[in-house]
């Protein structure tokens, strides 16, 4: 169902700070793999092996093994394999992916002092998605009538009828839903209606990412032992766009709710490692490193609107309302540990292995509530919507390994694989009623999402000083989408389907060592 014209306006009631809710949490944070051709194709299974400028991210220490400077650009394609058709949408789109440099200067016989920076496109947000099932007669009409009559939002009724309430339980759609079709008045006083409906269906289409910039200083302490700092900015673009349509069984009754959501902003972390060979004679290497929440200062501009449209059999009855609101909000990443081993057999064979964790159910929601004596914002944590975060998501594993074969100086060959662990608890939901200015303006559908696997290979070529690498990236991870929750456990719910998301990616690095 396509978009109509909005017939009224409304403003949202004021409210002085907010902050973010879980699912958009975890959609903004959830870890991807990207970087060089030669990175990728290892599965990123480079923290110990180091000398690759992906890893001034993941172990800045590996920058300490280079031993010449180097430059690397990084740009592809990404196509996802099972996308539907949806108006404004893409299933393919091309993607610059890295672009840096090192600079490595000698400072003694066996010493080295090395200086990176490094763009990486930390994480693609193009997704496309349509989920559709039955309602179970139900409705997203119900979460808002039953929030009202069972008092779950403490609601006012101006003369005019406006429902209003200054409840954090009072959200965006409660407000169209309650004033457009949910809450009437008659001579017996005021009650509360939902309108069953038969099926529901939604187009749901995301794209944006965000960017990460790296400036790293490394070194070496002999031949065995390397250390490496990292500072990296986050920019961060998300665009959401949901249309939401649920139809009786006339096919004349129905109801539509777009949602639109661009979150704009910056983040910041710090990141530190090492790199050492426990045995002076073996090029075996053991790699550790920590990286720093990334800290957050965000912006989100929400738009809704909800379209109805109903049939008695004679006559049509149509109205609409849609509310815009922009806010600013401060969300903390989970620290993340790493883990690594790295092995070499001559310069013919290369294998690594990774293994990472970050527990994104510590993700701090922070709301901005005023500023200081210096005129800087100040923040709290947001205990209402972090208590449900602890609660929907769970510590993140992440297991890579990858090997890498030069049957001649020249040539390369690489594979890798990627195990990442499910985000979501299974018992997970968006129950709307989160005592929280987080709650406002969230909506009602959620996507608990499964573990993730990656395939990777690649293939590189080196002549004199350049090198060319080429990588490819099979992503996979599948999910239960549902659309709503109704607050009363007496009542029915509408059906959970099964979703996937299914990335193919194609890479090229061109690199020259000077």
């Amino acid at each position: 169902m396509k978009r109509h014209t909005l017939i009224v306006a409304t403003a949202l009631a004021a409210l002085t700070a907010t902050a973010q809710e879980t699912y958009q949490d975890a959609t903004l944070l959830k870890p991807q793999l990207n970087g060089t051709a030669r990175y990728v194709g290892m599965g990123g299974a480079m923290e110990a092996l180091g000398a690759d400028i992906s890893t001034i991210s993941t172990n800045p220490a590996g920058i300490g093994l280079f031993r010449h400077s180097t430059a690397n650009i990084t740009f592809g394609l990404i196509s996802q394999q099972d996308a539907p058709d949806i108006e404004g949408g893409s299933k393919t789109h091309a993607s610059f992916d890295q672009v840096g440099f090192v600079y490595s200067m000698r400072t003694g016989r066996s010493s080295y002092l090395n200086f990176a920076f490094n763009y990486t496109k930390d994480r693609d947000f193009n997704q496309l998605l349509n989920p559709y099932g039955s309602t179970n007669g139900t409705s997203q009409s119900e979460v808002t009538a039953t929030k009202g009559y069972n008092g779950i939002f403490d609601y006012d009724v101006k003369k005019n009828g406006e429902v209003i309430s200054n409840s954090l339980k009072f959200t965006q759609l409660d407000y169209l839903y309650s004033n457009l079709m949910c809450h009437g008045e008659d001579k017996d006083g005021e009650y509360w209606m939902h309108y069953p409906k038969e099926r529901y269906d939604m187009e749901q289409r995301q794209w944006g990412y965000v960017g990460k910039y790296d400036l790293n200083i490394s070194g070496n302490l002999g031949n065995r032992v390397y250390l490496g700092a990292t500072v990296g900015i986050h920019d961060v673009h998300f665009n959401s766009v949901a249309d939401y349509a649920e139809l009786a069984s006339n096919n004349q009754d129905y109801i539509n709710v777009i949602e639109e959501n661009r979150i704009s902003g910056t983040g910041f972390d710090i990141k530190a490692g090492i790199i050492f060979r426990p045995v002076e004679s073996s090029p075996f290497r053991i790699g550790l490193s920590v990286a720093t929440p990334t800290f957050y200062d965000l912006t989100v501009n929400n738009y809704t609107e909800l379209y109805y449209e109903a049939y008695d059999g004679t006559k049509s009855y149509i109205d609409s309302d849609g509310m815009s609101y922009d806010y600013d909000f401060r969300l903390n990443s989970p620290w993340r540990f790493s883990a690594s081993l790295g092995h070499t057999v001559g310069n013919m064979l290369a294998i690594g292995a990774t293994y990472e964790y970050a527990d994104y159910g510590s993700i701090d929601n922070r709301e901005i509530d005023g500023y200081d004596y210096y005129g800087y914002e100040t923040s709290s944590s947001d205990r209402a919507m972090n208590n449900h975060t602890e609660k929907s998501l769970k510590g993140v594993s992440t297991l890579k390994v990858g090997a890498e074969l030069r049957p001649d100086p020249a040539m390369a060959f690489r594979l890798g694989f990627n195990y990442v662990s499910p985000l979501y608890e299974s018992h997970a939901t968006k129950p709307g009623d989160i005592n929280s200015v987080g709650n406002a303006l969230a909506g009602t559908a959620f996507t608990n999402w499964d573990a993730t696997y990656r395939v990777t290979a690649g293939f590189g070529y080196r002549i004199d000083k350049f090198n060319i690498d080429f990588a490819y990236q099979y992503n996979t991870t599948n999910g239960n989408f549902t659309p709503y929750v109704i607050p009363d456990a007496k009542a029915m719910s509408p059906e959970t389907v099964k979703v996937s998301d299914k990335r193919h990616q194609a890479m090229l690095t061109l690199g020259y060592t000077f």
